[in-house]
């Protein structure tokens, strides 16, 4: 796949993502509508989900970047950093990215923003003091790639359709709880049974589901940005390089949580074990196994 049509392809998967995120809304509000007997569940449901969406994909990197604990930087604060990026963005033809500094000495790095144009880098103070100029260049163009080919778009949308119905689903699981069940005049005990059985089990399943879908996207994303990043800089050694010392650094990132794990280039948590787990287990990783990504970038180099 060509880069110009990677890019197609992501604003595509994005306009679809909307509206299956708009149809899943819909058939979780009907499911739980059903359960309770109250339609107004399913309005609550898709004015909401419209509204989150939005609010998500206008301002969702400023809250990424915000409870990342992320200090933006002008050239003067770091020349060598800013520089760096000037270049690749000149390289890349994008316009230069705002650039943020994450104080925690565990290495990692992030990008994030809905368009080219409004994008962002994060870049960790420990990945700019254990990695050496060719291993930050090789992340810095990985976390290009990812704003040229509108990834962060796909993910940020993904992660509002993840967060959404984990929301929805708490919600109703606590109003089964404690909520009011059908009564006998509204169908009987056995449809009322049948009704609150549906409503747990979509809220149980809803949020596994949407959780595996946006690890799986992420998973393939990462593999893309290694390769299309290791086109930009031709030096492929350089981020193989880079991934080996992030992934050596057994220190979890401070700031970063399950929500935004999958945004770094490498797992932040630190929960990753390696390819040796089996395909069940790497299901639920943000991240693909490090030992592949190396291995892909050494075979480009080669």
């Amino acid at each position: 796949m060509t880069t110009y049509s990677q890019i197609s392809s992501n604003k595509k998967k994005s306009i679809t993502l909307m509206f299956s995120f708009l149809i899943f809304v819909i058939i979780v509000g009907w499911g739980f509508s059903y359960a309770f007997n109250n339609p107004g569940i399913l309005y609550f449901a898709v004015i909401f989900a419209s509204i989150q969406a939005l609010f998500g994909y206008y301002a969702g990197d400023k809250i990424t970047l915000a409870i990342s604990g992320a200090k933006q930087i002008q050239k003067e604060d770091n020349p060598e950093l800013w520089n760096l990026v000037e270049n690749l963005t000149i390289t890349t033809g994008l316009p230069m990215p705002k650039v943020f500094i994450i104080t925690d000495s565990a290495p990692n790095a992030f990008a994030t923003g809905r368009d080219p144009h409004h994008s962002s880098i994060a870049f960790t103070s420990g990945i700019l003091e254990k990695l050496d100029k060719n291993e930050i260049q090789g992340v810095a163009a990985h976390e290009l790639s990812h704003i040229k080919n509108y990834d962060i778009r796909v993910m940020t949308l993904t992660v509002i359709l993840v967060g959404f119905i984990a929301l929805l689903s708490d919600m109703f699981i606590r109003w089964t709880l404690w909520g009011n069940r059908r009564s006998n005049s509204e169908g009987g005990n056995n449809l009322a049974l049948i009704g609150i059985v549906i409503g747990i089990v979509l809220a149980i399943l809803s949020p596994i589901i949407a959780n595996l879908i946006k690890l799986a996207v992420s998973r393939k994303r990462e593999f893309l940005a290694d390769a299309d990043g290791s086109l930009i800089t031709r030096y492929p050694q350089g981020l193989a390089s880079a991934l080996k010392k992030i992934a050596a650094d057994r220190e979890p990132l401070e700031a970063a949580n399950r929500a935004t794990a999958h945004l770094y280039i490498s797992d932040p948590l630190k929960e990753h074990k390696g390819s040796t787990r089996g395909w069940f287990s790497n299901l639920f990783n943000t991240h693909p196994p490090v030992e592949e990504r190396i291995k892909k970038l050494m075979e480009m180099a080669s």
